[in-house]
């Protein structure tokens, strides 16, 4: 099985974002369910979001109230959470204090249910150097709050840098039929270089390269589409099963 930080996981994820961040949170007995049901089919690695909803419905308070009905499974989940962002703004920060303040208010909410396995920035700060962001990070991890440090869509430049000033658990990116990115601008390279595993999200496009009609109404209304680096250019849809998409593609990570 593949491994990350020393813990093995299935090959497959599981996303928490579509729980959360939508204009209707699903309700807990559909999200336990699937929950469940995925960790039962051997996806014990979980992926979550500070901001992926609102500060009152996010993957936190989810999580929360899933491990409090199903304590057992703790053990059973590796936990990748994604903060960061200061909600000032909604803007990246990996300033000290912003670090301290996001880590803090998911173990808050967390309620010491479920440790963090690995914390990471949603982005890149240019504006603050890695070993200060690091640095932060490294003291939840000195205290068994955090078990170690993962990045979120950064540039291959970014990898060579961090991993001469930490351990870095895995590169989370986007790789998907129409984002393929990773595999020209170094990111796959330099992984494969370090022996870093890559943590690749939305495989499926967020449902465009399944079977279906896509429209782009349809499209706009997952928050992906407001705030990720893809862009949908048009969306076409035919009389078959299957809707052929074509997405510009524009990289911003640092």
């Amino acid at each position: 099985m593949p491994q990350l930080n020393g813990q093995e996981v299935g090959p497959i994820g599981y996303g928490l974002m579509g729980f959360t961040w939508r204009p209707e949170p699903v309700s807990h007995e559909q999200a336990f369910k699937a929950m469940r049901t995925a960790l039962s089919k051997g996806m014990n690695f979980w992926n979550g979001g500070e901001f992926y909803g609102t500060p009152e419905v996010n993957s936190l308070t989810l999580l929360e109230s899933y491990f409090a009905q199903y304590p057992e499974d703790a053990d059973k989940v590796l936990l990748s959470i994604k903060g960061a962002i200061n909600p000032d703004g909604f803007r990246n920060s990996g300033a000290p204090e912003e670090i301290r303040r996001s880590i803090d208010t998911c173990l808050k909410l967390l309620k010491g249910r479920k440790k963090i396995d690995f914390f990471e920035c949603a982005r890149r700060d240019p504006q603050v150097p890695l070993e200060v962001t690091f640095g932060a990070i490294q003291e939840y991890i000195d205290k068994g709050l955090v078990g170690a440090i993962s990045l979120s869509e950064v540039s291959a430049a970014t990898i060579h840098e961090a991993v001469k000033i930490t351990k870095v658990a895995f590169v989370e990116v986007e790789v998907s039929l129409f984002c393929t990115d990773i595999f020209t601008n170094g990111v796959a390279d330099a992984c494969a270089h370090y022996n870093i595993p890559i943590v690749a999200y939305s495989p499926l496009s967020r449902g465009v390269s399944c079977p279906g009609p896509v429209t782009l109404q349809k499209a706009n209304r997952s928050c992906r589409f407001s705030v990720a680096r893809s862009r949908p250019a048009m969306i076409s849809q035919t009389s078959s099963r299957t809707t052929h998409a074509s997405i510009q593609t524009s990289s911003t990570s640092i």
